[in-house]
């Protein structure tokens, strides 16, 4: 490597790699070590800014798109009220539309009639413009196969913008009717927290929690409901929702030579504290609120760091009557929900067959008896 002098006469600060002519050479790239100290700062600001601009020019052309899928919908459901359009004429004019655009996806027939029903759905370009534009269109597409009415709709898509869901994700939240649990724990936040940290914490817990992605088991112990989720986690966390990231399982506390073991511990990236997960297989107990509350104050103690906000503590139970969760919760000082969990798979069951269905101790029996049987033959 070799620094010659440039066109004023100055060394050329360039390394270059082998030999070097005059106007040609193989540029190298320095050591970090040879760069001033703000480079570091300042290649994650460039980096950032490109993100963002690539981020706006993304979002740019999916909102452009769906304007312009908004307005062919409008000229087809205007033609079929006047002109009578009818599948033929979609059919004919996809065909058309894929010959005069052929580096251009979309204009199947199927997508157009997605076109003049999302143009239906929607009458306010203003309102397109501002929500249904701000997410993908194949995510509108799924809003109109699953949602029927316009409140619940938009509900979703202010959820999709908020947590950056992909498709599946957004179908899966559908499927699990998501809407109707969100906020819906019973807690103490809004006597315990100030209203702008209540709020959302409200919003960030569910009931019930839907652990359908357990399949049928027969989960009777705390540490086998524990072990499962953990199995699990990436499940987990989707139906806890965004901005949980996992810290432990059965973290230890040790307290005046008593030992403890918190069952989950998770920190929350958007309400800022820690969050502590007591699971429980059985019906609620009031008794288990004490326990929750003592390995909060403990959290808030030990973990807390000083920009954190005090731990909040959630309350997972097979069943739970409202009145005596609210009497358990109604002086604590340390802001607590309490939730039920469940199986879809199990809940859906008529109630006619839950009844008649075999338990598992006696699926066992009559396996092993079978098991007999075909050994002594």
């Amino acid at each position: 490597m070799s620094n010659k002098a440039g066109k004023d006469g100055k060394p050329d600060e360039r390394m270059n790699l082998g030999l070097r002519r005059e106007e040609a050479l193989f540029p190298a790239a320095p050591p970090l070590s040879d760069l001033p100290e703000d480079y570091a700062e300042a290649l994650n600001e460039i980096k950032s800014r490109i993100q963002q601009e690539r981020l706006r020019v993304v979002l740019a052309a999916n909102s452009a798109m769906t304007l312009l899928y908004w307005d062919i919908g409008q000229m087809i459901l205007k033609k079929q009220s006047q002109a009578g359009w009818g599948a033929k004429i979609i059919d004919r004019l996809a065909k058309d539309l894929r010959e005069a655009f052929p580096d251009m996806k979309g204009f199947s027939s199927r997508n157009l009639k997605y076109m003049r029903a999302f143009a239906e759905t929607w009458q306010d370009p203003s309102i397109v413009q501002q929500l249904a534009a701000q997410i993908p269109w194949f995510h509108n597409c799924l809003l109109l196969d699953k949602i029927k009415d316009q409140a619940t709709r938009e509900w979703y898509i202010h959820r999709t913008i908020e947590n950056g869901w992909s498709r599946n994700i957004l179908s899966l939240q559908i499927e699990s009717k998501l809407h109707e649990r969100q906020g819906k724990a019973i807690t103490n936040f809004k006597k315990i927290l100030p209203p702008e940290d209540s709020d959302m914490a409200i919003q960030v817990f569910k009931d019930p929690y839907l652990f359908d992605f357990l399949g049928t088991a027969d989960l009777r112990r705390e540490r086998e409901l524990e072990q499962a989720l953990v199995d699990h986690i990436q499940n987990f966390l989707l139906e806890l929702g965004a901005g949980f990231a996992f810290v432990g399982r059965q973290v230890p506390l040790e307290v005046a030579g008593h030992d403890f073991l918190i069952d989950l511990l998770f920190y929350h990236l958007k309400l800022r504290c820690f969050v502590v997960i007591e699971l429980k297989a059985v019906p609620f107990d009031p008794s288990f609120i004490g326990q929750l509350n003592f390995y909060l104050s403990a959290v808030d103690d030990l973990l807390r760091h000083p920009d954190d906000k005090p731990a909040i503590g959630l309350l997972l139970c097979r069943t739970r009557d409202k009145l005596v969760v609210e009497y358990a919760l109604r002086d604590l000082s340390k802001p607590i929900g309490v939730a039920e969990w469940e199986t879809r798979i199990v809940k859906e069951l008529p109630k006619e067959l839950e009844s008649s269905l075999p338990s598992i101790e006696e699926l066992e029996k009559e396996l092993n008896e079978y098991d007999k049987g075909g050994k002594e033959q």
